[in-house]
């Protein structure tokens, strides 16, 4: 069973970045995937941040951060990663990877399944 561990959360002023990494383990099938990162605010729906296709060639963001955030990955670690610059007090949220295992829209999380547990990021003004 693949399990999902995200880290690199933390406190950090507006303008500041973070560095998010999405760990794969168990039994490692992330290669050959889409990979998705989301976000839930308090009191709000889970939503898309960003997608990256199995090859690591094609990314998708989320209008909210692009320009500002960048995901990429290494199959060879298993590892996807999401760096955020610029951060702003609205990107405050929990953030989760997921990998994407049915075929419709990269920006749906229907499409997702394998959950990690989240890793919290919370942005100061």
């Amino acid at each position: 069973q693949v399990q999902l561990q995200e880290s690199g959360g933390g406190l950090v002023q507006a303008g500041g970045s973070l560095r998010l990494s999405c760990a794969a383990t168990g039994d490692t099938f992330i290669r050959g995937y889409f990979m998705g990162w989301f976000r839930q605010a308090p009191g709000k729906e889970r939503e898309f941040v960003a997608a990256i296709d199995w090859s690591g060639v094609n990314t998708y963001y989320a209008e909210s951060v692009e320009g500002r955030f960048t995901i990429s990955r290494d199959n060879v670690k298993n590892t996807v990663y999401l760096q955020m610059n610029s951060l702003k007090p609205e990107d405050t949220a929990v953030y989760y990877c997921s990998k994407k295992v049915r075929s419709g829209s990269y920006y749906s999380r229907n499409e997702y399944g394998y959950w990690g547990q989240g890793t919290q990021v919370t942005v100061s003004s």
